[in-house]
């Protein structure tokens, strides 16, 4: 990938979801919230330049997470207050279960935050009605960003989202059970789905009872993006349409079903609670297993809950298809409003939360690893242990990673809904893997056609 780039003002064009009813009084309301007086709509608009704005200024800074997250978040504020004393930095946060509600409602009533972290699912919702800044018109400096990873945040040459830092989606192995069981960890650079099945079956055989060998891995569609990388395709076209095929897609849940039935996953009803009880009450958190597949960014809590070394392995099939298919996933992204009264203001904040080596420093890897690369490099004497091993996992993949998957298009907030109920569907064998597939196209086009 190339490490090359330029500030946002100079640079070549570039191209990059949460609540549906949100979003949809989103739409009502565009004539209240889209473009704005600011001279900064989103998606190319021809607005007038700004005015040059006076401070001192209140903006308002908008994101999700946890209380650690939101104690660094305050740090960060304030490190950027005092060295701009005219600027106030308003926090405005929230867990990800009510973040979205309250962004769209908070939109669609014409106040909109200056400043909103958005994830990869709902940037085109929003993106789309006229919500989002172009910062390209924006003085922010993305030239230590990836242009892959800058990419990210890009639709149709517009940069609606400036990436926080990144993510892959990786196996994490447990290699203690792995020794329990008799079973040697696998040579991650050249395994495949077939080896994945038989792995995970012989570790449940010899670990014993209470034991298994992996975690259902068909909850998160960026398993089946990986797959279907593998295979040449993609969950997505640039053109926003979906570009996996059906017997990729088939073949995706087929994996569960013939880890269930050789033992190497729990049976459909404890694989359903493993999965709402999230990294830490799932199986490798508990010492109930000896993989599973989780952001590399999920590696510290999944080692606090089990109080063992875990590794972090490339998903099986990276050497077996037409291609690699993992890929660095940005974290979130930081946006701006189209809307807002301060775009000056509110790009020296974002350009202060991705290039200040005093605001990385408070964050580390909370928001993936950094995504300036300047930045990561001078952290990673902070890092702790596992962070470092996390560090150390996505420069080792560098090399591999041919590209990033175009932003999902409009629509794309549904799809994790989509998934959990098709795959729930296919471990209870209430549906085959061919009728998943059928459902879960349909149910994927009805929603990016909305």
């Amino acid at each position: 990938m190339s490490t090359t780039g330029n500030g946002l003002r100079t640079r070549r064009g570039k191209r990059l979801a949460g609540s549906v009813a949100g979003i949809a009084a989103v739409a009502l309301t565009l004539a209240a919230c889209g473009g704005g007086d600011s001279g900064i709509g989103g998606g190319g608009n021809d607005d007038p330049p700004a005015a040059a704005e006076e401070c001192p200024c209140e903006i308002r800074f908008s994101w999700w997470g946890s209380d650690t997250r939101h104690e660094s978040t305050q740090q960060i504020i304030d490190a950027f207050e005092a060295e701009n004393p005219d600027i106030t930095v308003v926090p405005d946060f929230t867990d990800w279960d009510g973040y979205w509600d309250k962004l769209a409602t908070s939109v669609a009533a014409g106040d909109t935050p200056d400043v909103i972290t958005q994830e990869e699912r709902y940037i085109s919702d929003y993106s789309t009605k006229n919500v989002l800044a172009d910062l390209g018109t924006l003085e922010i400096d993305t030239s230590k960003v990836d242009d892959g990873v800058l990419a990210g945040g890009q639709i149709e040459g517009t940069q609606y989202g400036i990436p926080t830092g990144i993510n892959a989606y990786a196996l994490v192995a447990d290699p203690e059970i792995f020794a329990d069981a008799g079973v040697e960890l696998p040579d991650d650079t050249a395994w495949t789905w077939e080896d994945y099945v038989t792995t995970a079956n012989a570790i449940s055989e010899g670990a014993g009872d209470g034991v298994w060998g992996t975690q259902d891995y068909g909850f998160n569609e960026a398993g089946l993006n990986v797959m279907a990388r593998q295979r040449g395709e993609t969950l997505f076209t640039p053109e926003g349409e979906l570009g996996v095929s059906e017997q990729t897609i088939a073949d995706f849940f087929q994996v569960s079903l013939d880890l269930m039935k050789g033992g190497g996953q729990p049976d459909a009803a404890r694989t359903v609670e493993y999965q709402a009880a999230g990294p830490e009450g799932g199986l490798l958190g508990t010492n109930q297993g000896a993989m599973g597949v989780w952001w590399t960014n999920q590696l510290g809590a999944l080692s606090d809950s089990s109080g063992h070394e875990l590794e972090l392995l490339r998903l099986p099939g990276e050497s077996e298809g037409e291609r690699t298919g993992m890929y660095y996933k940005p974290a979130m992204f930081y946006s701006i409003s189209a809307d807002t009264e301060y775009p000056e203001s509110s790009a020296k904040f974002v350009d202060f939360l991705l290039n200040s080596e005093e605001a990385a420093k408070i964050m580390l890897t909370d928001r993936g690893l950094p995504a300036n690369t300047d930045v990561r490099e001078a952290i990673l004497g902070d890092l702790s242990p596992t962070d470092q091993k996390m560090a150390d996992f996505m420069a080792d993949i560098e090399d591999e990673i041919v590209d990033t998957p175009p932003v999902p298009p409009h629509g794309s907030a549904d799809l994790a809904d989509i998934m959990e109920r098709v795959n729930t569907e296919v471990l209870f064998e209430r549906i085959t893997p061919d009728e998943a597939a059928t459902q879960f196209i349909e149910e994927v086009n009805a929603a990016i056609a909305d």
